[in-house]
């Protein structure tokens, strides 16, 4: 991947090496956290649901409040990782705003919040285990950058320098999530996932979650168009990541059966599908994953 030449993104919080979670009477412990991480992926429910529920057990479900750590703001990190990370941002901030200006709209770009081990979000605690993900109540995506190690060696998702575009399509997947946040597409489905059972409920989160694939390649495609991003293998490594994170590779490795009710993510068919669907495209409005057209739609 060809990202020397990308601009670097300031809108970064740099909490690598902070020493963790805040310490506080009621509040959960490190090994805790990690266990119902981990539980929360074996069975395909969101960890974060499961970390609440006992954080409401255990008396610490307050109002969030900004976390008592070390956080360098504003300045783009000097560690590769950190170009990277401000890189792949960047020019995600870059195409989306165009965008939305042809589209007679203002983007509003996220922050990322690079964390080890780790951390506080308005979406309650960010751990490894849950791997990257975007809380709309603060609009920043949490991601440590050991989840990248974890698609090579863990998952399977990639080989050697192949991996950087792989990981760029991480990123990009949660700026998804920050564009459907924009167009009003979280707060909807959110409001309708209230009245919904578990599984009917999965299915609506599995379509958020294949949208935000999808505009994943709809970056990708400008980017590609903007910069000759691609080099030899880029996407077939980044295919190859969507199709070793699909729900029912996740489940079938980690608990021996998959089990469809419990998608949030959609299968590796599926995942590959629709950020092949972006990148071809180049289009939002090849995107709509959801079966009505009051939820989706593009710019």
């Amino acid at each position: 991947m060809r990202w020397d030449d990308l601009r670097r993104s300031t809108n970064i919080e740099d909490r690598r090496g902070s020493g963790g979670i805040p310490g506080g009477a009621g509040g959960l412990g490190i090994g805790t956290v990690l266990i119902l991480g981990l539980v929360g992926w074996a069975l395909g429910i969101d960890p974060r649901i499961l970390i609440g529920g006992a954080e409401i057990l255990t008396g610490n479900s307050e109002s969030y409040t900004r976390p008592a750590e070390r956080t360098s703001t504003g300045n783009t990190p000097s560690d590769q990782a950190g170009q990277f990370v401000a890189a792949v941002l960047g020019d995600t901030e870059d195409r989306w705003q165009e965008i939305f200006q042809a589209a007679g709209r203002q983007y509003k770009a996220p922050r990322l919040v690079m964390f080890s081990g780790v951390t506080n979000s308005a979406c309650g605690m960010a751990q490894s285990a849950m791997g990257p993900f975007y809380c709309p109540n603060d609009r920043r995506v949490y991601l440590d950058t050991a989840f990248f190690r974890d698609l090579e060696n863990r998952f399977g998702g990639c080989e050697g320098k192949a991996c950087q575009f792989a990981q760029a399509y991480v990123i990009a997947h949660e700026i998804g999530h920050h564009v459907q946040n924009l167009l009003g597409v979280l707060p909807e489905v959110q409001r309708t996932q209230q009245q919904l059972s578990g599984p009917e409920g999965n299915r609506l989160q599995v379509k958020v979650e294949l949208q935000a694939d999808c505009f994943a390649g709809v970056w990708a495609n400008r980017a590609q168009a903007r910069w000759n991003l691609f080099e030899p293998g880029d996407v077939e490594a980044a295919l190859q990541t969507a199709s070793a994170i699909g729900d029912d590779r996740l489940q079938k490795r980690t608990q021996g059966r998959i089990v469809p009710d419990a998608f949030t993510h959609g299968s590796s068919a599926q995942r590959v599908h629709w950020f092949t669907s972006g990148l071809k495209n180049g289009s939002t409005s090849g995107c709509n994953t959801f079966d009505t057209e009051t939820v989706g739609r593009g710019l």
